[in-house]
């Protein structure tokens, strides 16, 4: 079973992973277990005015500055702030250096897939998710993606589970359709999806991501629940075996345009 690592506040920051570190444990024999680092980050103590877009590129302030509602522009702007300040620091540069690009969209061949770094061959994958009070970032030797959702309410869990792979209906049913229980397995779909790079373009009821029967997950990956806030669920899934998983929680001072970007 994955090792799942919960750091807490004031807890020392991971040790610094670069590129070369992560290629080193592939196995020419196969795929080794690839371990995964995530990052939270509360957002409910932040302001717009607490974030530095300079560190952005046009297209980000692009979208920070569009007539999203107020929540939804300092989830946006928390997420991409962190996601910079974390590639920077595992790649040795300044922020504002990264540049992404989109990988060809597994269904369609369109430049549309998957954000990836727009670097040298072998820098790290990448996802970033937020909802609620909670941004969540992965970061990994391979394809990841990661989903993080507040609870939804139950009109909307009756809703949308008719939509799903009838195996994780029969779950959520067996649950009595409770919030939780649907937000943990839509989280375990959209982190697949987003790993693979096609989100909600695929059918929702194509692949099994459910908790009950792990030989049923798509072949070549691995999923597991996140622990994460209150009222939230969370997911990660990972192209090959996983390894560890080492979720961390970060301060708001790693975002602030007064902070240095450093974990405390």
């Amino acid at each position: 079973m994955t090792d799942v690592i919960i750091d807490r506040p004031g807890d020392p920051a991971p040790e610094s992973r670069t590129p070369a570190d992560d290629a080193a444990r592939e196995s020419a024999a196969g795929p080794a277990p690839v371990d995964v680092d995530l990052w939270q980050l509360r957002v409910d103590h932040l302001a717009e005015e607490d974030l530095d877009p300079s560190e952005l590129d046009a297209e980000e302030r692009v979208k920070l500055g569009s007539p999203l509602r107020v929540a939804d522009r300092l989830r946006y702007g928390v997420g991409h702030v962190a996601l910079r300040r974390l590639l920077a620091r595992r790649l040795g540069v300044g922020p504002a250096a990264i540049a992404y690009r989109r990988e060809p969209c597994p269904g369609c061949g369109g430049l549309h897939g998957r954000p990836a770094l727009d670097g040298p061959p072998g820098a790290p994958h990448f996802s970033l998710s937020h909802s609620g009070d909670v941004v969540l970032i992965g970061i990994a030797a391979r394809p990841v993606g990661v989903d993080v959702e507040s609870f939804p309410k139950p009109a909307t869990v009756r809703e949308v589970t008719s939509a799903l792979h009838p195996a994780e209906r029969a779950e959520i049913a067996a649950a009595g359709h409770a919030p939780g229980a649907f937000a943990r397995i839509w989280c375990r779909k959209e982190a697949y999806l987003k790993g693979i790079g096609i989100g909600m373009a695929r059918s929702l009821d194509k692949d099994y991501l459910g908790e009950h029967d792990p030989s049923a997950l798509p072949e070549g990956w691995d999923v597991r629940g996140v622990p994460t806030a209150d009222g939230h669920a969370a997911a990660v899934a990972v192209r090959g075996p996983m390894g560890r998983v080492r979720t961390s929680w970060l301060p708001a001072s790693f975002v602030t345009a007064a902070g240095l970007g450093e974990p405390s």
